[in-house]
């Protein structure tokens, strides 16, 4: 992947093999070919990212660059096309006292689902039945049940969203981590996201800013309150039961949570083998899936 943010994503990935999967590098009437290659081919990924305060040492776009270094891989592996990258994403928490979080970009919640939902309809309304939102930021996860159970009930697409393993769903590559649980090796800007810019856009990475920090409980509340990590809860009396609308900067004083001096290249790249492994074999399963389409229509050309 090259440093320039979006040229490799948006322009070229596809531009000098024969079996292109990305439709910005695609016509219209090769879309409709690869369509009318059978049901197999009616899966498309949507990747969606985020522009948000991120440690120091590494860009406000490393949930992009993730998401997309595993989708094209996947998209290769599987034979499936993939979408233009959304470059945003729901993060509120990463805005920051004024002037703080500087660079990031928000949606809120309703222009997101509303973003899903007008991406998700105008596939389906030429053609695509199967529908994969791929993300690496978590926070992307907090807005969507309600829009893709209504893509399902007003369509009857299949509809998906993969969050790739990270933070506490990261089994997919637990075994990679050199990190111990108490440095929190797959959360935010430590040992996972550093090892993956590493192996993605290496020159935007900046160890020289790194530091290594954890989380801990807002300074308002009382110290009968923890937090181990980046979820929206906290700990009280043993039980982390309790969700609390928090800030980023509230529990996390340098967007870094975790140790990401245990980073390298090289396992930077067995990450994204991993993921983009895992997210091909389900895209494989998808792609048996029998799925009847009850209406296709956009909803509004307005």
């Amino acid at each position: 992947m090259t440093d320039k943010v979006g040229e490799k994503d948006y322009v070229d990935a596809d531009a000098d093999i024969d079996r292109k999967h990305n439709i910005l590098a695609l016509s219209y009437a090769e879309v409709q070919e690869r369509l009318g290659e059978g049901s197999d081919q009616d899966v498309v990924l949507v990747p969606l990212g985020s522009t948000e305060k991120h440690g120091a040492h590494i860009p406000l776009g490393t949930d992009s660059y993730v998401t997309m270094e595993v989708v094209e891989r996947a998209a290769k592996a599987a034979d499936v096309l993939y979408s233009p990258l959304v470059p945003f994403g729901y993060s509120p928490h990463h805005m920051g006292r004024h002037l703080e979080g500087a660079g990031t970009i928000t949606l809120r919640a309703e222009t997101y689902r509303r973003l899903m939902s007008d991406v998700a309809r105008s596939l389906i309304y030429h053609g695509f039945r199967k529908i994969v939102f791929v993300s690496h930021h978590g926070s992307n996860t907090k807005p969507i049940d309600e829009v893709m159970r209504q893509l399902r009930y007003d369509t009857g697409a299949f509809i998906a969203y993969y969050k790739t393993p990270t933070e506490r769903d990261a089994s997919v590559v637990q075994d990679l981590f050199d990190n111990p649980p108490e440095e929190t090796p797959g959360w935010h800007s430590s040992e996972l996201e550093t090892s993956a810019l590493m192996a993605t856009a290496d020159g935007l990475v900046h160890m020289e800013r790194a530091v290594q920090d954890r989380a801990h409980a807002p300074a308002y509340m009382t110290d009968k309150f923890s937090k181990i990590d980046g979820t929206a809860t906290v700990k009280f009396q043993g039980s982390e039961n309790i969700w609390v609308p928090m800030e980023h900067h509230e529990y996390s004083d340098t967007a870094t949570i975790g140790n990401p001096f245990r980073s390298t290249k090289e396992k930077g790249l067995q990450m994204l083998d991993r993921m983009s492994a895992h997210l091909a074999d389900f895209v494989t399963e998808v792609r048996q899936f029998k799925v009847e389409i009850t209406n296709s229509d956009y909803p509004s050309r307005a």
